[in-house]
């Protein structure tokens, strides 16, 4: 059986290209049930729309394995339509939120037959096995398929209940001195080395997240939070450091420390292992808020850590309840307190255009980046399928057709659904004065262009 697995680029102009830690799972996957396939990584290799057309027209497959976020279902659908126009009978299998947050839309309005849902480690391998021995897909449990005129779907699978046990990733699957290179250009400042010197590979540490944001969606949405053992993260980044003289590590995680004890497992892991290498994280806003916290974070500190990224979102409580956030304004500002005394970055995320925004609370949200010196990532809100303001907006009428809705998503950078009582303008003149002042405030010296899509976050330290 010929398989190909697809990496799709959602961002062909952006100068990061990020190892895609999820499909890295997958094929490890693959590989390790002994399943033999090829790799087109048009992210990595930033393939033109006429290469990858031309690949797929000349190339025949069994089965394609492809994905992404939800965001990028036009790439998918525009991808399995080339597939299928040259080669009808090939089995195209997608996965991600592309496919687990409207699997219905994604089946009867592409060509993709058959949508994985939620953890795809051990699916994908009971999928492509039926394939080949021609069982009936009915037996696999965690797919939708496309059957007859309409789609199917399998029992749900039960979740992986220890992660620690899953096999680390085979980064040799994919060409990895280009991201090793690419690398350098994807850690946020304040530097810890000259940036040419970077050598950087993600670490994935733990899935979903514990909390459940009214706006967010996610592959692990529904699940419990799960997290690694110490041990199992700290002996994964031994290997790496080893194979490719790794100086940094990326926890790509929606949440990488949910409580005090876990974050002092593993920076004591970390320090007892003397392992060096510098890394940031995701937290709570309210993980930390009291004065012998500092010493958590000065542990972190000595065990290379540079920073931590946690959201504000809105510096308005109104929003944040409408959210779900389930932290406070105050609760932010504690916390980045003590992360600056501690020495520490901070990062964080804004979330601008819930239906009650209004200048002055984009205002005060910026005001309240300012009063914390922190520079935002700052974007607009997008509801995706599965979130609660997506429900929001399909019952009020701002998104009127689902598919044209998908088609005309993309970054959240870019404006694609304003739900606010002011104008397009009103509102993105708003946001943008918001970035100057930051810009102007913490002397960052930005271009306007770089104001709303500034390549590194920046934070003060």
């Amino acid at each position: 059986m010929k398989i190909l697995v697809i990496n799709v680029s959602l961002r062909p102009q952006s100068p990061e290209k990020l190892f895609p830690i999820g499909l890295g799972y997958i094929t490890t996957a693959m590989k390790n049930a002994g399943f033999k396939f090829d790799l087109l990584d048009i992210d990595g290799h930033r393939y033109s729309d006429e290469y990858v057309e031309k690949f797929l027209r000349n190339n025949s497959y069994d089965v394609i394995c492809l994905g992404c976020i939800v965001t990028g279902y036009k790439i998918i659908k525009t991808l399995s339509a080339v597939i299928k126009e040259n080669h009808p009978e090939t089995k195209i299998i997608a996965g991600n939120s592309v496919a687990c947050s409207i699997p219905e839309i994604l089946l009867s309005h592409t060509k993709v037959d058959i949508a994985v849902m939620l953890e795809g480690d051990e699916t994908i391998v009971d999928l492509l096995r039926a394939i080949e021995q021609g069982s009936s897909l009915h037996t696999v449990p965690g797919i939708f398929f496309k059957e007859n005129s309409g789609s199917v779907s399998t029992p749900r699978r039960p979740q992986i209940k220890d992660i620690s046990k899953l096999p680390f990733i085979d980064f040799s699957i994919f060409d990895i001195e280009l991201y090793l290179e690419a690398s350098k250009v994807s850690v946020s400042e304040p530097l810890m080395l000259p940036r040419d010197k970077v050598s950087a590979l993600p670490v994935n540490t733990a899935r979903g997240c514990i909390a459940n944001c009214g706006f967010c969606y996610h592959v692990f949405k529904g699940l419990p939070y799960r997290y690694r053992s110490a041990e199992s993260i700290t002996s994964e980044i031994e290997i790496l450091i080893k194979k490719y003289s790794l100086n940094y590590i990326f926890f790509w995680d929606e949440l990488t420390f949910f409580s005090k004890k876990q974050t002092l497992e593993l920076v004591e892991k970390i320090i007892a292992k003397d392992l060096h290498f510098y890394w940031f994280a995701n937290c709570r806003s309210d993980l930390f808020k009291d004065e012998e916290d500092i010493a958590i974070m000065k542990k972190m500190k000595e065990a290379g850590c540079v920073g931590v990224l946690y959201s504000l979102e809105s510096a308005d409580e109104g929003i944040l309840k409408d959210m779900n956030k389930h932290a406070t304004v105050e609760q932010f500002s504690k916390q980045t307190a003590l992360f600056h005394r501690a020495g520490l970055a901070v990062w964080t995320s804004l979330v601008l255009g819930y239906p009650q925004e209004t200048a002055e609370t984009i205002r005060n949200t910026f005001d309240c980046c300012i009063e914390n010196e922190i520079y935002p990532s700052a974007g607009y809100l997008l509801p995706q399928p599965g979130s609660l303001v997506y429900d929001y907006a399909l019952k009020n009428g701002f998104i009127k057709g689902q598919e044209d809705y998908l088609l005309r998503m993309g970054d959240r950078q870019d404006l694609r659904i304003n739900m606010t009582a002011m104008t397009d303008d009103e509102f993105q003149g708003c946001v943008l004065e918001g970035l100057r002042r930051c810009n102007d405030k913490l002397k960052l010296g930005l271009n306007e262009d770089k104001l709303i899509k500034t390549q590194y976050f920046r934070a003060k330290k």
